[in-house]
């Protein structure tokens, strides 16, 4: 199955799970166990216009710190994703990164973010700036925390 089916079937049943969530109580998704590897989804809306700018302050900014993560074991995969199309689904995202983490305490514990960005950027100002201006061409930026079920593996 393509990338693309793949990430509008991960929208929609995103979107089934929140209305029937409404509709009636829903038990919780199973929560793994702290030694599995966690994917969580990173959706971005970029305003109209600016997506090739969005791109370029994340791929400048944001992408080096993730990639100096993965050298330390916190982060196992960095994966970035377009729609193929403008307006593909619901349109709700236009820029998308799955990143695979080690395990729930890699996911939830300190990043060293902080250090990584003093050591890779002299110019702090700079970056603090473009930061700043990537996430104020956003109109929209939401983390999806995936549990992954086993359906083979249930009773």
């Amino acid at each position: 199955m393509c990338v693309r089916r793949l990430l509008v079937l991960l929208v929609l049943t995103l979107a089934a799970t929140f209305s029937a969530a409404g509709a009636h109580a829903q038990a919780p998704a199973a929560q793994p166990s702290g030694k599995a590897e966690r994917t969580v989804w990173y959706f971005y809306k970029v305003k109209w216009g600016f997506q090739d700018e969005f791109v370029d302050l994340f791929k400048r900014n944001h992408y080096p710190v993730l990639k100096e993560q993965t050298k330390t074991g916190r982060i196992l995969a960095v994966r970035t994703f377009v729609p193929t199309y403008h307006g593909d689904g619901r349109a709700d995202w236009t820029f998308a990164v799955a990143i695979t983490y080690r395990d729930t305490a890699a996911l939830t514990g300190p990043s060293g973010e902080a250090d990584i960005v003093r050591r890779l950027y002299a110019d702090q100002a700079k970056f603090r700036k473009e930061e700043q201006r990537r996430f104020e061409i956003l109109e929209a930026h939401w983390d999806v925390p995936l549990n992954e079920l086993d359906l083979d593996g249930m009773r």
